[in-house]
């Protein structure tokens, strides 16, 4: 029987008369850009009650699977109806687009398998490209892949390894613009004791390469007990299942959080955790996420989410507000009615998926609206009370949850897979493996002009950018309301919260309580980021999508605390992100004007270089280049190192003006408080032709000789006062090129001296110097 329905047969007698849903004018303008139907013109054709109803409709048409009347499936639409167009609940955004329309595919998540062969990696390509076209993000773990440099029996070649891969589907996915309405997503995840992790942890250092993806390391017990002990663990190669090599678990933990500190990526995925809550073990092993890290699936699952506002379950109470918890379980019951028919509707765009997301027929009920409810009933935030409430709403919505699957059970049959899964070992009967996962939900937070997720609200006062760049206003009208009930409003309060990024804390015209009762992001520490994750993980099955916020100010150990802590509290995994560390941000605070980001009543912040003081101290090194001996020195003021000064050659070269050119950023940055670890991450290990040794460490060019000076002057590098060393031969160093014949060393020194480039500007190869001219024997260059 066919009961999916075409564009525009989706009203019927009741969707005549709907009343229309209050509406911010700001969830207009979401629903219009992304989820209304729309004409060929581009013209929409459809009114959110409309969308409501369409959704509605069609969902409830899975009830006649089950022998329900006509009347039957009328009620159950306009049930379905109400949850929706009333704002209490919103199912993901893939459902609202297109239930009731030709395309008909209603999942958000999905995990692809990717096999170690090209078949297998390009056929999961060509199933990333339909989900991606059909609305769905995608999560893979490229762990299965062997190494880059391994055999290739094929072609008796080598492997160019994960990452490589990871960006063949990072550009697909750039040419895939989902259903006309948004670009795709992915998840990469790769094991932690794959032989490729170094370049799997820094592949994102350049935040605009490999785009369309998040990235997460999973991580194992194993190691997390190495990091602790600082000790060595095991990598295994996945061709082979044998120990290709060793790492220190301390190190590579801490090259995860510098990068995340850096720019909040990568994230962890703790892999044993995550597996020992997996319902169905027998049909295999969780390795990857779906984009935004809160649904573990198996290889080939999908799962469709939704999300019930809290903000829209309270009642007042003689004056006080409370959690309407009848109301509460009503909606629950129902939407995991709801949910469980968007398996039957789904259209899937791959039989595989098909297969086994009916197999295992999760869904994936969360919650949104959590920080107002916490204004509402008046708890912080960051407080045991909080905790409290967030394990008390979650346990109430997951007990509901699993007693309405299991009278969806009695009623339709369990899972297929029940036989073959944990809940058949405790004798419990459900229709569905998974019935709880709390996502970040994104865009439905806004139609629904709620908080997002289980996150504290960003901000009082604040913009949000949007599709295609657009930024839409918003400010928290309920503080306003209790501002002035309780008397501490004034006309200029809004500009001095935009002026206190967003916050009430530390204002002194707010009082006390209501600074604490008013929280924002960044006033919560990242231990109570992690706290609350942990708190709702506690009752639900899947996973938990919450970002860690870190201050400007956060240190790479503040990072590391937060992920111990994830760990140690049960977290299923964790994503922190420093304020600043990118320069888009999704979330930003204060007004805008003339089409720029401003925050009200303050300018945008702009780096400032340091005055420099009337006297400066500082110390010389001497540090012998490729290119000659290099004199560096390192001035400091009372904040730190604040300049570079550096000399080689004759003034006016080539050599000379680029070193000192280099210089004056170096401290450019250094006075406009750019860390200098920072400095030295960019500089050092750059490669030139000329490649030198000084005092028993190699110098790979100036900029990497700048970089070691750096870190000599700081006392990371341990150097000995040795005698100086004028030449090569005595230095006992690399030379540049060894193959170089001996009569062109000379001519290498000579053009060094001169203050040349004595590398070919056209080829790379090295300059000679004859007949007193710099030229390149091997593309004919002459400086003549």
């Amino acid at each position: 029987m066919n009961i999916v329905e075409g564009k525009g047969h989706h009203r019927s007698r009741a969707a005549t008369n709907l009343q229309e849903p209050e509406i911010t004018e700001n969830a207009i303008r979401v629903l219009e850009k992304r989820y209304l139907l729309k004409d060929e013109s581009g013209k929409t054709i459809e009114t959110p009650a409309e969308m409501f109803w369409r959704v509605a409709n069609n969902l409830a048409k899975a009830e006649a699977l089950y022998g329900a009347s006509d009347s039957m499936m009328e009620a159950a639409a306009k049930e379905f109806y109400h949850l929706m167009s009333s704002l209490e609940f919103l199912p993901n955004s893939p459902t609202l687009m297109n239930a009731g329309n030709d395309l008909q595919q209603l999942a958000a998540c999905f995990v692809l398998p990717i096999e170690d062969s090209i078949d297998g990696i390009f056929t999961t390509l060509k199933h990333q490209a339909l989900i991606h076209k059909s609305g769905g993000g995608t999560g893979f773990a490229f762990s299965r892949l062997r190494p880059k440099n391994d055999f290739v029996q094929s072609t008796s070649g080598v492997a160019s390894g994960p990452v490589s891969f990871m960006k063949i589907f990072d550009a697909a996915t750039q040419q895939i613009k989902q259903g006309g309405k948004r670009r795709g997503a992915n998840m990469g995840i790769l094991r932690v004791d794959h032989p490729d992790i170094l370049e799997f942890i820094t592949c994102k250092d350049d935040i605009t390469q490999i785009t369309n993806f998040n990235i997460s390391v999973a991580v194992t017990d194993v190691f997390m007990r190495a990091v602790r002990a600082n000790k060595p663990y095991d990598l295994m190669n996945p061709r082979t299942k044998k120990v290709a090599g060793h790492l220190n678990a301390r190190e590579i933990f801490d090259k995860i959080a510098q990068q995340a500190w850096k720019n909040g990526e990568p994230g962890l995925f703790f892999l044993d955790k995550t597996n020992a809550t997996n319902s169905c073990p027998a049909l295999g092993e969780i390795e990857a996420t779906n984009p935004c890290g809160e649904q573990p699936l198996l290889p080939y699952e999908s799962c469709n989410l939704g999300s019930l506002n809290l903000d829209a379950h309270l009642k007042q109470v003689k004056g006080k507000w409370d959690v309407d918890w009848k109301k509460l379980e009503k909606n629950v019951r129902t939407t995991v009615r709801l949910l469980d028919d968007v398996i039957d509707m789904n259209k899937y765009p791959v039989k595989q998926i098909e297969e086994m997301t009916k197999r295992t027929r999760k869904i994936g009920l969360g919650v949104m609206g959590f920080a107002r409810m916490l204004f509402k009933l008046g708890i912080p935030y960051d407080s045991e009370e909080a905790l409290a409430v967030a394990r008390k709403v979650m346990k109430a919505i997951q007990d509901t949850a699993y007693d309405e699957s299991k009278k969806l059970a009695a009623e339709r049959g369990t899972f297929p897979a029940w036989d073959k899964s944990v809940f058949a070992q405790k004798g419990m009967r459900v229709r569905n493996s998974a019935v709880t996962t709390v996502a970040p939900t994104g865009t439905l937070s806004m139609i629904a002009d709620t908080s997002g997720g289980c996150e504290p609200e960003y901000s009082l006062i604040w913009y949000k950018r949007v599709m295609e760049g657009e930024r839409l206003p918003y400010v928290l009208n309920y503080f306003i309301e209790v501002a002035k009930a309780e008397g501490f409003w004034s006309d200029d309060l809004m500009k001095k919260i935009a002026a206190n990024r967003g916050s009430v804390r530390g204002l002194q015209e707010v009082p006390e309580r209501w600074q604490r009762i008013f929280a924002t992001a960044h006033d919560i520490s990242p231990d109570w980021h992690v706290k609350m994750q942990a708190a709702f993980q506690e009752y639900t099955d899947s996973a938990v999508s919450k970002t860690i916020n870190m201050p400007k100010e956060a240190t790479v150990e503040d990072v590391k605390s937060a992920y111990l802590l994830a760990y140690d509290l049960g977290c299923k995994g964790i994503t922190v992100y420093r304020d600043g560390s990118r320069s888009e941000q999704v979330m930003n605070i204060g007004t805008e004007e003339g089409g720029e980001q401003r925050a009200v009543g303050r300018e945008p912040e702009v780096r400032k270089p340091r005055a420099r003081p009337d006297t400066i101290e500082g110390r010389t090194q001497k540090i012998l280049t490729g290119y000659g001996s290099l004199y560096v020195t390192v001035n400091e003021d009372d904040r730190g190192l604040f300049e570079v000064f550096a000399q080689i050659g004759r003034g006016g070269g080539y050599t000379a003006s680029f070193t000192e050119a280099l210089a004056r950023l170096i401290s450019l940055c250094l006075r406009s408080g750019i860390p200098v670890d920072e400095i030295v991450d960019q500089l050092e290990g750059i490669r030139s032709p000329r490649i030198v040794v000084d005092h028993q460490e190699k110098i790979f060019s100036i900029p990497d000789a700048l970089a070691k000076a750096l870190k000599r002057h700081m006392g990371i590098t341990k150097v000995g006062v040795q005698p100086p060393v004028e030449s090569f031969e005595e230095h006992g160093a690399i030379h540049p090129d060894e193959e170089m014949e001996k009569e062109h060393r000379e001519d290498y020194e000579v053009i060094v001296k001169k203050g040349l480039n004595p590398e070919c500007p056209e080829c790379g190869n090295a300059l000679v110097y004859e007949e007193g001219c710099v030229k390149c024997h091997t593309c004919g260059y002459s400086e003549c």
